[in-house]
């Protein structure tokens, strides 16, 4: 008999039954937008609206639009870049790397988590795509054999390894989000009663029968693609990193950078999942399968991540004095002190001080102040980019082109818009998808200590009713079934 441990906090409340995980989560799929979600998508319309003006003036205007000058060449752009693509960590993590792990509560949030990595890439790959001023001859950064003269891609420049693992984690991510929706999609389709969910859904779910064999080749296929995934969390952002690190501008030239960034990009990414679930438990009244003891474990994490961040802050410090290089130290002392010192300490109070807030159990567990503490941690981790990016440009090693960067409209305007962008993409997601993975979160009722479901042997239906259970399994644990209802 396995063994469940009594202490351990359920992962599914409320002593669900297969049935019931069917219906709390097609519920939103099946109903009729209601005036909340309406409100919040033409909001969300708005700002997007904002952003293709926004992107119009810069294309047929031209960079110029942009708050840039001579001295800081890199600014919003760059920083909206790194921040966007570190948001897109936690859904890689919480999907691949903690599947390899066997970590079943992973099963209710991975689903939002993996739409978001999907949205905040598409956010942020328009920045650099935007930045070359002209976006028609993008293709020009693919190693392609072209007649354009002497031009040929650099191998050496980590902006061409941008392109290629920011467009392999983009593929790979869109392929296992959709990997894991296929069994509920069919389950949709299933219980559709308008001719055109019918179809589109029986599109979707890919004639998915929940037969033996499909859930072998699924199971396969999601082990492979977490497998694939796993290098991504780490690659991704390092590569990001190395846009900067292997220059020789002061406060850039630096190895500490890689593990830096990824700690900051899980950190964020994090931060941003707690933000959106939090929001999606109560809007779709899914309070017992999104549970405190999740969110208690996702803020966790982020209070890891946010000090592994704080010590790298301090490594850099340390590593200017240790240096003896007078430009390195005086970036640094420049970043504390300097004119941009109020965007420093934010960052610290955001990244550093905040999280370890998390150490007390009342506010690791309160989801006022969660919610709060996430948005404060995106705030400071988009400090941290504006910092590293900027101040390390606008004062050079010489003092006569110093300079102060200051955003246009232009640049406030394609910032705001790009969350009007994802803001949309995921409320179309939380409305015509299932927004928490059905068929993984059946997997897990039986480890639960809550009274845990039971088949009865009698229903055509499969529903099942609720017994007391020995050790939290099951006294008749199904061995097989199937998992879409």
């Amino acid at each position: 008999m396995q063994h469940v441990s009594p202490v351990r906090e359920p992962l599914v409340t409320g002593g669900k039954s297969y049935h019931d995980v069917t219906q709390d989560v097609c519920r939103q799929v099946e109903a009729a937008p209601n005036v909340r979600w309406m409100a919040a998508l033409s909001v969300a319309l708005f700002f997007l609206g904002i952003f293709l003006y926004s992107v119009y003036r810069t294309l047929w205007y031209g960079i110029g639009e942009w708050g840039l000058n001579k001295t800081v060449g890199w600014a919003w752009d760059i920083t909206n870049f790194v921040w966007w693509v570190g948001i897109g960590h936690a859904g890689t993590l919480i999907s691949a790397v903690l599947l390899l792990f066997r970590q079943k509560w992973r099963s209710s949030i991975n689903r939002a988590a993996e739409a978001m990595t999907i949205f905040a890439v598409i956010c942020a790959a328009m920045f650099p795509v935007l930045h070359m001023g002209r976006p028609w001859l993008a293709y020009w950064v693919f190693p392609l054999q072209n007649t354009f003269g002497s031009l040929w891609v650099n191998f050496n420049s980590p902006l061409l390894w941008d392109v290629f693992a920011i467009s392999t984690y983009f593929t790979v991510s869109l392929v296992f989000w959709y990997t894991g929706l296929v069994p509920d999609f069919a389950t949709i389709r299933d219980r559709a009663k308008g001719p055109i969910a019918k179809v589109a859904y029986s599109l979707l779910s890919m004639g998915w029968t929940g037969s033996a064999k499909h859930w072998s080749r699924y199971e396969t296929v999601s082990l492979i693609l977490a497998g694939v995934s796993t290098p991504l969390v780490l690659s991704v952002h390092t590569i990001v990193s190395m846009d900067f690190a292997t220059s020789v501008v002061p406060g850039w030239h630096t190895t500490i950078f890689p593990p830096y960034f990824v700690a900051g990009a899980i950190f964020s990414g994090f931060a941003m999942v707690l933000t959106l679930m939090l929001i999606t438990r109560v809007v779709f009244k899914l309070e017992d399968y999104i549970t405190m003891e999740h969110i208690a474990l996702m803020n966790k994490i982020m209070m890891i991540t946010g000090s592994i961040v704080g010590v790298a802050y301090i490594t850099e410090f340390f590593i200017a004095w240790y240096s003896q290089v007078e430009f390195e130290q005086y970036a640094f002392i420049n970043r504390a002190t300097g004119p941009y010192w109020w965007a420093y300490w934010s960052m610290m109070t955001c990244n550093v001080i905040s999280p370890q807030l998390v150490w007390i159990r009342r506010v690791r567990y309160s989801i006022p102040l969660t919610f709060i503490l996430s948005i404060i941690v995106n705030i400071g981790m988009w400090f941290e980019r504006f910092v590293i990016i900027v101040t390390s440009l606008h004062r050079d090693y010489l003092p006569s082109s110093w300079v102060m960067f200051s955003p246009t409209i232009i640049d406030i305007g394609i910032y705001v818009g790009t969350l009007g962008l994802f803001f949309t993409l995921f409320l179309l997601f939380a409305k015509f998808f299932p927004v928490v993975n059905m068929a993984e979160v059946k997997t897990v009722l039986k480890y639960t200590v809550d009274n845990g479901p039971t088949y009865t042997g009698h229903d055509p239906h499969h529903d099942l009713i609720h017994k007391p259970t020995t050790h939290g399994v099951p006294a008749n644990a199904p061995v097989n079934y199937n998992k879409h209802d």
